[in-house]
């Protein structure tokens, strides 16, 4: 019997010592040219490197109408090249702000290395952002010019322009005509045939260029308080990919899928990886269809966060529940083996025969067949930015999707750590990187990083710095541990930590890892800091509810009403029930109340990395929770 998947309903999905010591550690790992490597000090200087190497092979590949259309290196060289001039030829001098608001699509990337070969600072802006975090950061950073993406960015970012004297020019990626002489097309600027002082002056700034330039100035998104501009330098870069090269394998026949926004340190730093490592990077314009996309362009990594495999774990559970007993039989058979397999495979043992016999039927049974959900062709994929139920890691590593689960921060470059390919478990966030310290504050357990990623401070805020940047030590704000084999668990944000007026100490997150794998639960944020017991605001999983009870009728099509239904309540607080009864009393959901809708990046809710921001979910909801106590 075929196990049968119906890809259509993945369809919805929407959607970081020596010289000679570190040449000899990567050769093992790698074969590429490593002592070229060595004596590259700046970003741009990686990039020419590579045009010298690969020239019209294949770098970048993105969807136009209904196609894809690739870019070579030298075509990248060329655009890149056009855009450092015009920066140069606009009067920006070193060390300048230019700002970047756009979706992801190879012009990001092009102007973001021009911008470096400029010896300009690179300020990154989230497509999602409002006009008012837009003219925060323009302000702060005294940003001269900015890139943009589409229309909505256009609009904002002229309104930035009438009103913040600083910023005198626009270059759209979308380009449709505008009577505004500040605004300009990006095709205009590859068509310019600069003279012979710009060229020598662009070639001047690249001779000149330091591994100590500041490279760029992320503003985290911030779950409490305003955003901070997190400085990084050329250097923090260099040493990431050198720690990436030890750590992962990433060649150039590898395809990786830019999923992730760009303005976001992850898939930015992953980016720099993808060119460094000479493989392909493919921009997805629309992460609403990556699924799709992904059976098109068949990418063999790619970085995501835990809410795709969560979510793309419930369609494959609840589509499982509709197939015949022979297919569900089969489907339970072969994920028991897939366990079985990964808790030799973890360790480096050998399975016994039998068990690798079993793999590989299961594996053609059903593995293969679910691979192809990410396009059948992924060697692993890095995943960070929140926590992940360790079943859910498993699942996918026993379906033979490896998932390279970790923890980082902007503050360091992304990675402080992530599983190994090789030996890793399923319990912590992955192996300290090389050459980067990890320890434990003994007051309050956060941890601490201190290496050559750890950044240079905040954006002209010295007493933020001050707090978190303390004898080269970044205190995260993060709590967790060490084990003995040098593996790191991070546990939760300390400020989110919960304590219950009777003196209780609570994770929530932990909580909401554990209910949210109901799948009558979108989205739930845990309430109850001094408070006597906790309660929880809960975004039902709508479309499951009116499937599985049948509600149908006006109610069913207006969520405040269906929130109200007795039957909805009823049915809430039995999955609860069934979900928090491994929990001590002091931990378990005492009361809660449905929300008409989810958490988003729109109705500030979310961050633009897809984290709940508690304060503001606690002040929007204030008379919601006060009714609950």
């Amino acid at each position: 019997m075929e196990t049968c998947f119906d890809f259509n309903q993945f369809r919805y999905l929407g959607f970081t010592q020596n010289s000679l010591s570190l040449i000899v550690k990567v050769k093992d790992i790698q074969n590429k040219n490593l002592q070229y490597k060595m004596k590259e000090s700046h970003l741009a200087h990686i990039i020419n490197n590579r045009v010298k190497k690969y020239g019209d092979k294949e770098v970048f590949r993105f969807k136009k109408d209904d196609n894809y259309e690739s870019i070579t290196w030298n075509q990248f060289k060329y655009k890149l090249d056009c855009v450092a001039e015009f920066l140069i030829s606009e009067g920006i001098e070193t060390a300048d702000n230019i700002g970047i608001y756009s979706p992801n699509c190879p012009e990001w990337t092009i102007c973001d290395i021009a911008i470096l070969s400029a010896r300009a600072v690179v300020v990154p802006i989230y497509a999602t952002s409002t006009y008012n975090q837009l003219e925060y950061i323009s302000k702060e950073t005294k940003m001269k010019i900015i890139f943009v993406g589409d229309e909505i960015q256009l609009i904002n970012a002229i309104d930035a322009l009438n009103k913040i004297d600083t910023l005198k020019k626009i270059i759209t990626f979308n380009c449709e005509e505008s009577d505004d002489e500040r605004v300009i097309c990006i095709e205009q600027i590859f068509k310019i045939e600069f003279d012979e002082n710009v060229n020598s002056a662009l070639n001047k700034k690249l001779s000149e260029a330091h591994i100590d330039d500041l490279a760029t100035i992320i503003y985290t998104s911030g779950t409490t308080g305003e955003p901070k501009g997190v400085m990084l330098n050329h250097s923090n870069f260099i040493k990431s990919l050198e720690i990436h090269d030890i750590r992962l394998k990433l060649g150039e026949d590898d395809v990786s899928m830019a999923f992730l926004p760009l303005s976001h340190i992850f898939e930015r730093a992953w980016t720099y990886f993808v060119l460094h490592s000479g493989a392909v990077n493919v921009y997805n314009i629309s992460p609403r269809a990556i699924i799709d996309e992904m059976l098109i362009v068949r990418p063999t990594v790619m970085c995501a966060v835990p809410r795709l495999y969560e979510k793309t774990y419930e369609i494959i559970m609840q589509t499982a529940q509709t197939w015949s007993k022979p297919q569900k039989a089969i489907f339970d058979w072969a994920l028991s083996v897939g366990l079985k397999y990964i808790e030799y495979e973890k360790d480096q043992l050998t399975p016994p025969k039998n068990i690798e016999l079993k793999r590989k039927l299961a594996n053609a049974l059903v593995m293969k067949k679910l691979r192809k959900v990410f396009g059948g062709n992924i060697k692993y994929m890095p995943c960070a930015g929140a926590a992940m139920d360790t079943h859910i890691l498993k699942f996918f590593h026993a379906m033979g999707l490896k998932i390279n689960y970790g923890y980082g921060a902007t503050e360091t470059t992304a990675t402080v750590s992530c599983m190994r390919t090789d030996k890793y478990d399923f319990v912590n966030t992955g192996s300290i990187m090389p050459e980067v310290e990890v320890k434990i504050n003994e007051t309050d357990g956060m941890i601490l990083v201190k290496g050559e990623t750890v950044f240079k401070g905040y954006y002209k805020k010295p007493e933020e710095t001050a707090k978190t940047l303390i004898d080269g030590w970044y205190y995260s704000g993060d709590q967790g541990s060490i084990s003995e084999e040098g593996t790191l668990l991070m546990t939760e944000r300390i400020k989110d930590i919960i304590k219950t007026s009777t003196g209780k100490y609570i994770s929530p997150q932990k909580i909401e890892l554990i209910l949210s794998q109901s799948d009558l639960i979108e989205q739930l944020c845990v309430i109850g800091d001094n408070r006597k017991y906790l309660t929880a605001l809960i975004v039902p999983a709508y479309d499951r509810i009116r499937k599985l009870y049948h509600i149908n009728g006006d109610d069913a099509n207006d969520n405040k009403k269906l929130i109200q239904n007795p039957r909805v309540i009823e049915m809430m607080q039995k999955s609860l029930n069934e979900h928090q009864n491994i929990l001590p009393p002091f931990e378990k959901i005492v009361k809660f109340k449905l929300l008409p809708e989810a958490f988003t990046i729109d109705n500030n809710l979310m961050t633009n990395s897809l984290k709940v921001r508690r304060k503001q979910v606690n002040t929007e909801y204030h008379k919601l929770i006060a009714e609950m106590y």
